[in-house]
């Protein structure tokens, strides 16, 4: 079914209109969609309204009534949720094109996506008036899309805000005594945070910690998050080679995080935060936002590109800073081994992040693309 939840206020026009999941399971782009949303009031004289698709029935009448009512549809792809009420975007966006509203898709990956989730979201992204991309990796992965590639041209660029705030204390838990102990004993804790994907190259980290392993070192590998759910069979292929490397005494996988607090305790256990990536950092990396916000090093791959940021310069300003520690795109186990050792001992360091400013030109950006900037 769906529901509709409005902002309060004086309605001065119709406000645009965002869809949404339910919540179910937690996810970065809801967190994002939920921050957008909010962050909107302060730019549109109309307060936004949320459409909230879940699973079951469609509710037609429902988002025949709510598309009428706004000014545009925006909705943030992919939403985890919608794998389980595959129709309902679609139908949103169809009623969209009917009564002559705007579609407005902000696409936050995309070769990244289980090749299904491309297949489900491609209608989403043909019915669109208007493709918005957070990074220009994005724009070339779009731009190869055989069936969808066309929509690049004509695309957006809006800069990405943390999806996390460090809050103003952190809390303890039994992972974070673990982790403390660890490094009480001399051990090197080698942090990642976000889901586990291919996209993220997370057998990549385990080659690292393997190569810290043969210099003597005793690396503990902590991944702060779940496996994403699928069709590949990424958790078996990380375990066995977990397995292979002789790392199963050294590597733990938390699962999801509930709360922030205890986000960040664990956080402040971490020696140094290690991204492989192969396109390199870029602007879409909301994980490495966050943990810089812990103060800890982060290891990452250099980016591609000198215009990766163009659209960004909150994030380029932080390239400059002391938080970050690039190797080169490519750079190997053994490379990126090195670069972990010099930074583990910096002192720690919070790179400046005002969620609430980077979020404000986050809506600013999309003001600029709704009809009349209502």
């Amino acid at each position: 079914m769906a529901r509709v939840e409005a902002a309060g206020g004086a309605q001065a026009g119709l406000p645009s209109l965002h869809l949404v999941g339910n919540g179910r399971p937690p996810c970065a782009v809801g967190d994002f969609s939920a921050g957008l949303h909010a962050s909107l009031h302060g730019y549109v004289p109309t307060p936004p309204a949320i459409l909230i698709l879940e699973p079951g029935r469609l509710a037609l009448p429902v988002q025949w009534r709510a598309v009428g009512s706004a000014s545009a549809v925006v909705a943030n792809l992919p939403v985890v949720a919608w794998k389980r009420a595959l129709l309902g975007p679609v139908a949103a966006y169809g009623i969209a094109l009917l009564r002559g509203r705007p579609r407005i898709t902000v696409l936050h990956e995309w070769a990244g996506l289980h090749a299904l989730r491309r297949l489900v979201l491609r209608p989403l992204i043909l019915l669109s008036s208007r493709v918005v991309l957070l990074s220009p990796q994005i724009r070339d992965e779009l731009a190869a899309d055989r069936l969808v590639g066309f929509r690049a041209r004509s695309s957006a660029l809006m800069p990405l805000p943390p999806t996390l705030a460090r809050p103003t204390a952190s809390v303890d838990s039994a992972l974070r005594r673990r982790l403390v102990a660890a490094r009480g004993e001399g051990r090197l804790v080698l942090g990642h945070f976000g889901s586990i994907y291919p996209g993220k190259q997370p057998e990549g980290i385990l080659e690292v910690a393997a190569a810290l392993k043969r210099r003597g070192e005793r690396p503990l590998t902590v991944f702060l998050g779940s496996f994403v759910k699928a069709f590949d069979g990424v958790e078996a292929a990380f375990r066995e080679r977990v397995a292979a490397l002789d790392l199963s005494d050294d590597v733990i996988v938390s699962g999801y995080v509930a709360t922030t607090p205890e986000l960040f305790g664990l956080f402040e256990a971490v020696d140094a935060f290690l991204y492989r990536l192969p396109e390199g950092l870029t602007a879409r990396r909301t994980s490495v936002l966050a943990c810089l916000q812990s103060g800890r090093p982060v290891v990452v791959s250099a980016p591609a590109r000198l215009t990766e940021f163009d659209h960004h310069p909150r994030f380029r300003a932080l390239l400059d800073g002391a938080g970050l520690a690039l190797v080169p795109r490519g750079a190997d186990a053994e490379a990126c081994a090195t670069r972990i050792l010099q930074v583990r001992d910096r002192p720690s360091m919070l790179s400046e992040i005002d969620a609430a400013q980077w979020f404000g030109d986050t809506a600013e950006a999309l003001r600029a693309l709704l009809p009349g900037r209502c």
